[in-house]
């Protein structure tokens, strides 16, 4: 399978202000590989962009990428103060 979460961490670190505090947890379902990208709270606005333009292009992306089997991606955004 692809690196996805190596793809996501690429494309959000150059655009925040706190890239050490990005990081990425994988879950898995019976439908879907689930990346939860956590960011510093005061990073969320940077990430998700207006009206969710940068949020929807990484989404995209990441969803473009072929992997095996029949589990699809999905990204979800949250920020250290919620975990």
């Amino acid at each position: 399978m692809p690196d996805i979460s190596e793809l996501v961490l690429t494309m959000v670190r150059p655009l925040v202000a706190h890239p050490e505090v990005v990081t990425i947890e994988i879950s898995e379902s019976d439908e879907f590989m689930e990346y939860t990208l956590i960011v510093h709270p005061e990073d969320v606005g940077r990430v998700i962009g207006k009206q969710g333009r940068v949020a929807r292009a990484i989404r995209t992306i990441a969803y473009s990428v072929r992997t095996k089997g029949p589990k699809r991606v999905r990204i979800s955004i949250s920020n250290t103060e919620e975990n």
